[in-house]
């Protein structure tokens, strides 16, 4: 029943790329699934391919996975939580009594309800209709847990240590997942304590010790030895004693699995099945693991999209290592502010080289580890990351200023440098590791959430709520009623604290019944929680929300929401004295109050149907982009929709994606000179040899004296080059490669620029000659030499085009020459007129783009009132947004007052203030529609404007004291937003809307 209705309501919220009846277009889901984004999800990727073969015998969608996989699993790990809620309900409810129909019924409720509750938590909800690792490895932590209690019954008969077996494989191949799995090693050591031993305190912290080591060893031992020796052995083998390439990893397992016979064999000689068992256990976690390798089949196969290639074990083993996230302290560690006094060597990355028959050191890694002043290091470092701006004030603000220590700095200098006190860094745990980034995110779950935007620790986003007034205004400074249009958000749900409050019930109730089973929910809970926030150690301004995290953790609780049911069921039966009624009332009063409330509140904000706008959009970039062009994008973010788009939807499989940030890889770069679907190979001259790492990963300028304009070809050229006259002679004889001038032209192909598109045939008359630009940097870094040699060898061949200009304007400083395309930047030979041009965005190509703009883009239901706008989407609509009026804007310009009406038209139609409430960046539309004659569209747009900064301002006025203070620079752009917007009526004649806004900006400013 459980597993039905999961089914049912995950199957529905989906967000599906393709008709539900096509079979090959169901197997579908995001581009991380399907390559293997580290953490790998090998094991995903594996399942999907054997379902897509054989359930629909589709070969070529093998690369795919099952867009409704996650769904399927989160059904699942509902299922077997609402079996362990049986286990532990029966235990209580039954005892040593016999089972009636009314105690069946009381353990199907405290099942159903708790599972329910877990059903409809937001973190679980939102794994469960996303294309990620997060609800199989739900899905698995739920079947290991289930499983060891399974166990617990059936311990002591026949065969009964099959389900450690199993549940051995069901980790190893869990690791293939995500590492969440291994968290439960802990509470399962526990149950086989408490079942097979005498319990007592010193056994207890025996058992705690030695499952802590257990997890240890398979995290830190097994898991990324089991692929480093192979590594070892392999290049032992090639290297060392001239063997064929894979000899030293077939020698290796054969030893494996000869030392495992071997063990099997003699246990069973000697009769020890602890041994016996333990190294079956063993054993089929390895083949668990072995999911691993697929990774390898798969980039051997060479597909269009092969991150860091590891085709080898070799190059596995860095795969698995992590190596391209680097490390973060846990137990030891510097502070953000440690100054660096030497570098150590990092290990060696070693990469197949076919015609020397070896594995050739690409990268030594030397000097390449920092190490750190050791007055500014601790034990437990929390305060660690000065990776991101604002990162000292932000540990300032949690944790506090620190104490002044003097330090020499590179120049020999004496600084001073606030070094944290450790009570500093334990503050900063406590309040916003622990708090913030794990205590928030539970009380979204079990309590209310206040918005998805994500918050760090202020009271306008991102905080727990309950729908209780008191508690709200405690937490966020304002009871959160009366919100203004621009601040109510669909993920504002409030669920009173009910489901919290009914877990703790179930909680006491469980310890007063069965406290050791209580420990082994607890440890669960602590391991799938306070220990992840203790090994994630998160740093300042995370790029998203970290919720999805401790889904282990409100999986533990919604047990004891499970075991909340039984006690009120009890304490219900005592006083009506009527046990069938006592529980029929808690039953559906709890199945309405708790997992019923938490489905109304959060169906509006998880409900994905319909919604298609990272599909969409990514097709227009693409489609944006004419036959064969060549796109470059910045990041993550930017590129996977993409390659999503390309590699299952099948759009535009001629446009090569190039991520300019994934470029200094040489996995990725040797890609670039293969073909890639319908893509030819990028144009480039400068060998891929020369891409490899170790080699122009830096280049600096220095000036020979070269005068005037050097040539793009000829500055590639002689980075190209091997003459040593291209070379500087350091002090210690290393030569270093150098480019000799930073003032750089490209002639232009005017004839190659009409024949291949680069130009539209109406911009042909404008064609400049040669294009100069000053390269603003004094270094050059081996993606800005890839985008250099492959502007200098397209010889205006393929049109190019950037997600952002401005991201690659220290070494092409072409911006000028970048005109806007409907979802892209085209490099084209044409200057930017002035009244178009914004510095680092280019400007406009108005016909083409409108074009575009109107007839070729599909825009994903994003008007749809049915269709949710969370953050992520209401950010992606700052580009169309702008793209949009740039276009109007230039069209006005040309005289075509009709055509930019109706773009602007389109614009709020596809965006409706309903869905994407208007603000000052809306401003300028109505300053278009004023320009066109079009003074009745204007003035609704200057009326709802101002409208919704009133609101927000009279919203912002019920605050006090400090809250105030942090909303005092909002309050200021309100104020500015109203003068503007009265200036802007005045000087296009609307004199009583200019009064009116004049009255109601003074009303505003008397106020503040």
């Amino acid at each position: 029943m459980v597993f039905a209705i999961a089914a049912v309501v995950f199957l529905l919220t989906l967000e599906p790329t393709a008709s539900w009846w096509d079979p090959g277009e169901f197997i579908s889901t995001t581009y991380k699934l399907q390559v293997g984004h580290p953490p790998g999800a090998p094991t995903m990727q594996m399942i999907g391919r054997v379902i897509s073969l054989l359930a629909f015998g589709d070969t070529s969608k093998v690369a795919v996975m099952i867009n409704g996989m996650s769904a399927i699993c989160s059904a699942f790990a509902v299922l077997f939580l609402f079996w362990s809620i049986t286990i532990f309900a029966r235990k209580i409810v039954i005892g040593k009594d016999e089972m009636t129909q009314t105690k069946m019924w009381t353990v199907f409720a405290a099942g159903i309800i708790g599972a329910l509750t877990f059903t409809f938590t937001d973190s679980f909800w939102f794994s469960a209709v996303e294309g990620e690792v997060y609800a199989m490895s739900a899905m698995f932590t739920s079947l290991v847990f289930w499983s060891i209690l399974k166990w617990k019954e059936v311990s002591g008969s026949a065969h009964s240590n099959r389900w450690l077996i199993f549940i051995a494989f069901m980790i190893g191949l869990a690791i293939g997942v995500h590492l969440l799995n291994l968290l439960t090693i802990p509470a399962l050591a526990f149950v086989i304590y408490f079942k097979r031993f005498k319990t007592s305190g010193l056994g207890s912290l025996i058992t705690l010790i030695l499952s802590i080591s257990l997890l240890a060893v398979v995290m830190y031992i097994v898991i990324p030895w089991i692929p480093e020796l192979a590594g070892k052995f392999e290049l032992l083998f090639v290297n060392y004693f001239r063997m064929p390439f894979n000899t030293g990893m077939i020698v290796y397992f054969m030893l494996l699995i000869g030392l495992i016979v071997f063990g099997l064999i003699f246990s069973k000689k000697k009769e020890k099945p602890i041994i016996n068992t333990i190294i079956l256990c063993f054993t089929f976690l390895l083949i668990g693991y072995t999911s691993f390798i697929m990774l390898v089949i798969r980039s051997n196969a060479e597909p269009p999209i092969n991150e860091n290639s590891p085709k080898d074990m070799v190059s596995l083993a860095n795969y698995l290592n992590r190596e391209q996230y680097g490390t973060w302290p846990l137990f030891y560690g510097p502070y953000y502010c440690a100054p660096v006094v030497s570098y150590k060597d990092g290990t060696p990355v070693y990469k197949r080289d076919e015609k020397a028959g070896k594995y050739v050191v690409i990268d030594d890694r030397k000097g390449t580890i920092p190490v750190f002043d050791s007055r500014f290091t601790t034990i437990f470092p929390r305060m660690w990351s000065s990776e991101r701006r604002g990162s000292e004030k932000f540990y300032n603000d949690w944790g506090g200023e620190g104490v002044p220590i003097n330090v020499n700095n590179a120049e020999g200098k004496t600084e001073t440098l606030n070094k944290p006190t450790f009570i500093e860094n334990i503050r900063y745990f406590l309040l916003y590791q622990v708090g913030v980034m794990y205590f928030r995110y539970f009380m979204w779950n079990y309590a209310g959430r206040q918005n998805d935007v994500q918050g760090y620790g202020g009271p306008q986003n991102g905080n727990w709520i309950s729908g209780i007034p008191m508690i709200d205004k405690l937490m966020t400074g304002h009871p959160q009623t009366h919100m203004p249009d621009s601040m109510k958000n669909r993920a504002t749900n409030k669920y009173f604290m009910l489901p919290f409050i009914l877990g703790l019930i179930g909680f006491f109730y469980q310890v007063k019944k069965d406290y050791k089973s209580t420990l082994v929910i607890m440890l669960l809970f602590i391991m799938t929680g306070l220990a992840i926030v203790v090994y994630l150690n998160q740093k300042p301004f995370e790029p998203r929300e970290r919720d999805y995290s401790y889904c282990g953790s409100t999986y533990a609780f919604a047990i004891w929401i499970g075991l909340g049911v039984i006690c009120l069921v009890d304490l219900i039966r005592k006083i009506l004295k009527r046990e069938k009624l006592s529980l029929l009332l808690v039953s559906l009063i709890c199945l309405i109050l708790v997992p019923g409330l938490m489905a109304e509140q959060n169906w509006d904000d998880h409900d994905r149907s319909g919604k298609y706008s990272c599909r969409d959009y990514a097709a227009n970039y693409l489609n944006s982009c004419n036959k064969q062009g060549i796109l470059f994008t910045n990041g993550d973010n930017d590129t996977f929709p993409l390659w999503y788009d390309q590699e299952v939807e099948g759009i535009r499989t001629d446009v090569r994606v190039v991520n300019l940030e994934l470029a200094s890889g040489s996995w990725y770069m040797d890609g670039l000179f293969k073909k890639a679907y319908e893509s030819e190979p990028c144009p480039l001259c400068i060998p891929k040899e020369k891409y490899q790492p170790g080699i122009n990963d830096i280049i600096p300028f220095y000036d020979i004296g070269f005068k005037g304009y050097m040539n793009l070809g000829d500055l590639v050229n002689f980075i190209k080059s091997d003459d040593t006259s291209t070379f500087l002679t350091l002090q210690n004889g290393e030569k270093w490669k150098f480019f000799p001038s930073r003032r750089v032209k490209l002639a232009v192909d005017s004839a190659s620029c009409i024949k291949y598109g680069i130009v539209p045939e109406y911009l042909a008359g404008k064609i400049v000659d040669t294009i100069y630009w000053t390269i603003k940097s004094n270094q050059l870094y081996k993606n800005d030499i890839m985008l250099l040699d492959m502007v200098a060898n397209n010889h205006w061949c393929r049109p190019l085009y950037f997600v952002s200009p401005s991201s690659v304007n220290y070494c092409f400083n072409v911006d000028t020459f970048c005109l806007v395309q409907g979802w892209v930047y085209k490099f084209m030979p044409v200057k930017a007129s002035k009244e178009d041009y914004i510095l680092n965005m280019g400007g406009v190509d108005p016909l083409t783009s409108y074009d575009l703009l109107m007839n070729k883009f599909a825009w994903g239901n994003m008007n749809d009132p049915h269709v949710y706008v969370d953050p992520e989407s209401l950010s992606n609509q700052a580009r169309p947004k702008t793209n949009m009026f740039r276009t109007a804007q230039a069209l006005i310009g040309l005289g075509k007052n009709n055509e930019a009406v109706k773009l602007l038209d389109k614009y709020f139609v596809l965006f409706p203030d309903s869905k994407f409430c208007y603000d000052m960046y809306t401003i300028p539309f109505a300053e278009m529609y004023y320009k066109t004659g079009e003074v009745a569209k204007a003035n609704k747009i200057v009326e709802r404007v101002g409208a919704i900064y009133t609101q927000n301002l009279d919203y912002y006025y019920t605050f006090k004291g400090e809250v105030r203070g942090y909303y005092s620079s909002d309050v200021e752009q309100a104020l500015g937003v109203l003068r503007r917007l009265n200036n802007l009526a005045r000087e296009n004649k609307q004199v009583k809307l200019a009064e009116d806004l004049d009255r109601l900006f003074h009303k505003e400013l008397n106020k503040y």
